[in-house]
């Protein structure tokens, strides 16, 4: 078989391998989610679980944040997630943008993985402002725009024009999926790959 042995080092890969890349999930909190009007918040949910998911498949670092749990203006992470999540350290802050708070880019920089996979809520804000400021540093961001949301269909759209035009790869869950899968002869995933697949509605069973 052509494609037993690999021909490329996953490090250093130009595109996303488990070994590249980090999982940054900014702000589902009960707030957020409810006043997303660009998917529905069934799906959103389901979606955002669905990337948790791959991150735990592949062994990528994530890194969770939220906005004003300890100032009391804001809930915790929605239950859903928090629970696919709950070993993961997550990062409270009071800054919008989350790469203004220092706790927060110091565990991007820890990972040391300069591809980050990004969902936020609202896309125009918590999403929008992390990755033009990772853009800046040298990091490529690859937002997930099937598990994201903004406050109306217009903001959403707008949003991912913006950070499409300053760099960012716009990536959606079935692609994410199978670029990190990228071989069955990966034997060690490809049960959690077709778990996921089905669970997305990519594979449609027979």
């Amino acid at each position: 078989m052509a494609s037993i042995k690999p021909i490329r080092d996953p490090k250093k890969d130009h595109l996303l391998t488990p070994e590249n890349c980090a999982i940054v999930i900014i702000d589902y909190q009960p707030t957020q989610i409810h006043s997303v009007n660009s998917i529905n918040t069934s799906k959103l949910i389901k979606n955002i679980c669905l990337v948790a998911k791959a991150g735990h498949a592949y062994n990528i670092p994530i890194i969770l944040s939220t906005v004003n749990v300890a100032t009391t203006r804001n809930q915790e992470t929605i239950p859903p997630l928090k629970e696919i999540l709950k070993d993961e350290i997550s990062y409270d802050r009071t800054s919008i943008n989350a790469w203004e708070d220092k706790e927060f880019v110091e565990a991007i920089k820890k990972t040391k993985k300069k591809k980050l996979i990004m969902c936020a809520l609202w896309t125009e804000a918590c999403l929008a402002f992390p990755t033009l400021d990772a853009l800046q540093e040298g990091y490529e961001v690859y937002p997930v725009v099937d598990a994201i949301g903004g406050t109306s269909k217009l903001a959403h759209q707008t949003a991912l024009e913006r950070v499409q035009q300053a760099g960012a790869q716009l990536i959606t869950i079935p692609q994410m999926i199978c670029e990190l899968q990228r071989d069955w002869n990966r034997n060690e995933t490809v049960d959690e790959f077709l778990s996921l697949m089905f669970e997305d509605g990519a594979f449609v069973g027979l």
